[in-house]
């Protein structure tokens, strides 16, 4: 053996990494918390340490996870190990969840490399295995961590409640642990963080169009203002609703491909409703509250080609192209109409 093959694998105690242990039960703390943050509070910040973790009691020949440093992230996972002894090693994602960091790069060849050399990581284990979660993917390219590391990658399954059965399978996955379901439970809970995001559009709409509301011919009538406002309130929080909530619910089944159309059709359909219940005050006055209706409702409806399995992140950028534009001009349209439906009363 030559000098340089005996200076790398000279065992280095004083490089040993900082080794953190983490247990399958959430506190009541970590539940809050998953809640704040799905309602869209504090999502910025929720992450944990990178490094390697140790969960149960891992030795030598445990198996090693890979997974992001986004705290329900890493939560989740953990509480799907239960009984487990394994070494779990976070990346720095920035706090991003494992797809979006995969398709932003931050889960990705460069930072994997990195946490394994930081980490030493070949003098904590007598294997060189990885499993690395099916949706790090594409941010990953396993032969060149086997190339800088000689780790190789195996890649797990889409969901942390198939880690258990993948393992003891001998890490073979089968075609539902491959398989991505995107079901309403799932397609709901993205709905309050939709509700935080665009509150202050919400409420900007609110007050632009009370103000109109209370033009009158050609003068402007506070007591008008006053009496339209809940009305007006009422019919932008529904379209408003229509694309943060009845999108998502019903997105199988809207027709259209594109997510800026299905949250137009949500749109149409919460409109339709709502005229058959509301008493407008003219023909111009329904068509520009269906205009407002179908943009807003559109708007918020193609918020979610980020969080659906539907769509890939070149086809979000070609349709936010051709979209956003349309919907802006649908927009103003509603909103012309409106001040002239006022005009004219």
């Amino acid at each position: 053996m030559n000098i340089e093959n005996t200076v790398s694998l000279r065992v280095d105690k004083s490089a040993l990494p900082v080794i953190r242990h983490i247990d399958a039960d959430w506190t009541r703390k970590d539940f809050m918390g998953s809640v704040k943050v799905r309602a869209g509070f504090g999502r910025d910040n929720y992450k944990v340490n990178s490094g390697l973790y140790a969960f149960g009691k891992p030795d030598a020949d445990s198996d090693i996870l890979v997974t992001a440093n986004y705290k329900l992230t890493f939560d989740v996972v953990r509480r799907n190990l239960k009984g487990l002894n394994v070494w779990l090693l976070v990346l720095d994602t920035r706090g991003v969840n494992v797809w979006c960091a995969a398709g932003k790069g931050t889960f990705g060849t460069a930072e994997l490399i990195k946490r394994i050399t930081e980490t030493n990581l070949s003098q904590m284990v007598n294997h060189r295995r990885l499993i690395v979660p099916q949706l790090g993917a594409v941010g990953v390219a396993a032969h060149k961590i086997k190339e800088s590391t000689d780790f190789h990658v195996v890649y797990g399954p889409v969901r942390a409640e198939d880690i258990k059965p993948f393992i003891r399978a001998n890490y073979k996955a089968t075609e539902t642990m491959r398989t991505m379901y995107f079901p309403i439970k799932e397609r709901i809970k993205l709905a309050p963080a939709e509700l935080k995001l665009n509150y202050k559009l919400l409420l900007f709409g609110i007050i632009l169009l009370t103000g109109l509301s209370g033009i009158e011919g050609l003068k402007f009538n506070l007591a008008k203002l006053v009496h339209d406002f809940w009305g007006v309130s009422m019919l932008l929080i529904l379209a408003y609703l229509s694309g943060t909530f009845l999108t998502p619910a019903l997105l199988p089944w809207l027709p259209f491909r594109n997510f800026s159309a299905k949250g137009a059709f949500a749109g149409f359909f919460s409109w339709v409703v709502v005229a058959m219940l509301w008493r407008f005050k003219a023909d111009l006055d329904a068509l520009s509250w269906f205009l407002l209706f179908v943009s807003l409702s559109s708007y918020i409806g193609m918020n979610f080609t980020g969080a659906s399995t539907y769509t890939s992140l070149s086809g979000v950028k070609k349709e936010m192209k051709y979209a956003l534009p349309l919907q802006i001009v649908i927009g103003i349209a509603g909103l012309g109409l409106f001040l002239v439906s006022n005009l004219l009363s």
